[in-house]
């Protein structure tokens, strides 16, 4: 069976506090967007493991071991012991350390596909728990529909939001920004308007009302990201934002333009 990770972006991520269990209590509203990984997932008889994992596309940092969708295997394995052993291939596309959600993405819908491909049964109450011990954004991709998100990220409202009528174009510069360093960086504040307010507002408002707390450290340290967001505004966009702790910045547009002017022919751009 194949499946096709998305992407997300954040529109708006405010960081409340810091929580005694070591979180943070946010509010973002999550977004997804058509840049796809591919995951395979294929049955193995007579197999010495229980699961072959392989990847191809955008290199992977870190321990096999460690990967999202090795460890969704074993947490549904734990639950489900007749899950056979399998052979998982994973395609990258989304980059990494972006902001985009796509490890997140990868280990929700690995959830997903061996709970559909073998017939587990998992409810998705016990899906989004799973979910949520692989990490604070992978409920999301469980849902995979526009949500504001509180809590660590796993409280999600789904929200009537659609944006198909823009162009959104993502910029990556190729640069990883680890998110513990950037949660490190911050300084706490109450937003000057709750998001769940400034997200109904008109997309030609959001610039004055829909903020990202990362991006003032984030862009202090990798002046490239706020060039980018610079340059989509100057290229037309009538809202601008990093997206997660970056580095990813995205631009909303109400209709395509040539950025080829703009921005490097190494940074990463797609319109989505």
């Amino acid at each position: 069976m194949v499946c096709f990770p998305n992407a997300k972006i954040n529109l708006g991520l405010n960081v409340l506090d810091k929580r005694p269990d070591g979180f943070h209590n946010l509010h973002t509203v999550f977004y997804t967007i058509h840049i796809n990984d591919i995951l395979e997932t294929i049955p193995v008889e007579n197999a010495i493991q229980p699961i072959q994992f392989s990847h191809t596309g955008l290199a992977i940092d870190g321990d096999e071991a460690n990967n999202l969708c090795v460890k969704a295997y074993h947490l549904i394995k734990n639950i489900r012991p007749q899950l056979p052993p399998i052979q998982m291939h994973l395609h990258k596309n989304i980059p990494m350390g972006a902001g985009l959600g796509g490890g997140s993405a990868d280990g929700a819908f690995a959830l997903k596909q061996l709970n559909d491909q073998f017939d587990l049964q998992i409810p998705s109450d016990e899906l989004l728990q799973l979910a949520l011990e692989l990490g604070s954004d992978c409920p999301f991709f469980i849902l995979n529909q526009p949500c504001l998100a509180t809590g660590r990220g796993e409280i999600l409202a789904p929200i009537n939001l659609n944006l198909s009528a823009y162009a959104i174009a993502i910029v990556n510069p190729g640069i990883h920004v680890h998110t513990g360093w950037a949660f490190s960086q911050l300084t706490y504040k109450n937003p000057s308007t709750l998001l769940s307010d400034a997200i109904k507002l008109p997309v030609h408002q959001w610039k004055n009302h829909i903020e990202n707390d990362f991006e003032s450290a984030v862009c202090a340290t990798h002046p490239e990201i706020e060039a980018i967001k610079t340059s989509l505004y100057n290229a037309g966009a009538i809202y601008a934002a990093m997206s997660g702790s970056g580095s990813t910045v995205f631009g909303i547009f109400d209709a395509q333009v040539d950025l080829s002017a703009y921005f490097p022919s190494t940074y990463f751009c797609k319109w989505v």
